[in-house]
């Protein structure tokens, strides 16, 4: 059997076979300093990765010494995707890791139509494998899905099915973090077309954590779906990564209120990784400090004695000005269509990331955007948002901040 054949199986790593063999925990504790303290199995793949992994959304060109650092402290699950950096990302990635591919997971993603074809298909992967320096990745997702359709497309999964048999992809994912998340989640689920998915996650979108502070259930959690999509998934024996888990990682503006040494960011990891449907998690890298502080919940099953009032300041202060990602009340609420979703979405990368070049690239994606509310004196989508975020109030100067003017 050769590598690509032993790849077509899904195979666990072995010797000279080319997939990744990570280190254990015990070997990642004799580093000195923060590091990877838990790996995880990812659902039914064989795939075992670090539980906080590098997210490479916001990692440019000569940026390899981060990625290099990741590596050294345990990390060996590496998430980008074509759009990232105009491929900067992928080729920073595959400059870095170059000799340790045995050593590390590697995902990318690509946005999808309903119309693609699969030889178009075929392309985009080919230049993320080239950017990458390998030949295959462990994960391809089709990114961000905000629509069923995407999905049914018989050229996906022709391509994948095509793919797979060139040994260029181990398995398939869907990414989403928008509206109709639910929905989309569940399609895939019910069709049996992912081995993993990645979704958006946080304290901020599950009803549990507000049963905690309230004891009853509160209505501001307008996601109840999404712990019973994550428990399909885990049952199914699909791994389940989880994103966008710092509500809007506003970091400096909880420095005041840590103790102890406990971070906002460390809490945030915690809750998240008690959920026993979640596998793992990626978070945007953006320093080593970044890196060492996020690996300092490595390891965390349960919510720490201060993580809850932590998070639960941190709900007060920006509940009203954070977008519950796939939550998908404002829907239907703008007649001229404008995906306010999205548009806040790319918001949450200017205003929270501090990321302009991420979230313009991001707002591109949308075509007119937000352009619309410029002229609108209706105002029909002031009232959508059962959080409480002012939608009217913030897409008019999204798009002057955004828009390509």
């Amino acid at each position: 059997m050769n590598r690509r054949e032993f790849l077509q199986t899904g195979g666990l790593a072995v010797a000279g076979a080319g997939v990744a063999a990570p280190r254990t925990a015990a070997q990642t504790a004799r580093r000195p300093g923060p590091h990877v303290r838990r790996y995880t199995p990812l659902g039914r793949t064989g795939l075992r990765l670090s539980d906080i992994s590098f997210g490479a959304s916001q990692l440019g060109a000569g940026e390899g010494d981060l990625v290099r650092h990741a590596f050294d402290q345990g990390i060996n699950y590496f998430d980008s995707a074509d759009s990232y950096r105009s491929g900067d990302s992928e080729t920073t990635i595959g400059e870095a890791l170059r000799g340790k591919r045995d050593r590390v997971y590697l995902t990318s993603k690509t946005i999808t139509s309903p119309t693609d074809r699969r030889d178009a298909l075929m392309r985009a992967l080919e230049a993320s494998l080239r950017r990458l320096r390998t030949d295959y990745v462990d994960v391809y997702f089709n990114h961000a899905v905000n629509d069923v359709a995407r999905l049914k497309n018989p050229e996906w999964h022709e391509f994948t099915a095509r793919a797979r048999q060139q040994g260029k992809i181990r398995f398939v994912g869907m990414s989403g973090h928008a509206g109709r998340l639910i929905e989309c989640l569940d399609y895939a689920l019910d069709t049996g077309g992912v081995d993993v998915i990645l979704a958006a996650y946080n304290f901020g979108q599950d009803p549990a954590f507000y049963q905690k502070l309230t004891r009853s259930y509160d209505f501001i959690a307008r996601q109840p779906e999404l712990p019973r999509v994550l428990q399909k998934a885990k049952a199914n024996g699909v791994g389940v990564v989880v994103m966008k888990t710092l509500m809007g990682a506003r970091l400096n503006d909880m420095r005041p209120f840590e103790r102890a040494g406990a971070t906002f960011a460390q809490a945030a990891f915690r809750w998240v990784l008690s959920n026993p449907n979640v596998d793992a998690l990626i978070v945007s890298m953006t320093s080593a400090g970044l890196v060492d502080e996020y690996l300092g919940a490595s390891g965390g099953q349960a919510a720490a004695v201060d993580d809850l009032p932590l998070l639960a300041r941190y709900a007060y202060r920006f509940g009203s000005s954070s977008c519950r990602h796939g939550c998908g009340d404002c829907l239907d609420s703008c007649p001229a269509g404008v995906e306010i979703g999205e548009v806040l979405r790319a918001r949450m990368y200017a205003v929270d990331y501090g990321d302009l070049t991420l979230a313009r690239d991001e707002y591109a994606r949308l075509g007119p955007g937000a352009a619309p509310c410029l002229t609108c004196a209706a105002r029909p989508c002031a009232n959508a948002c059962a959080h409480g975020v002012p939608i009217a109030r913030l897409l008019a100067p999204t798009h002057r901040m955004l828009g390509r003017l």
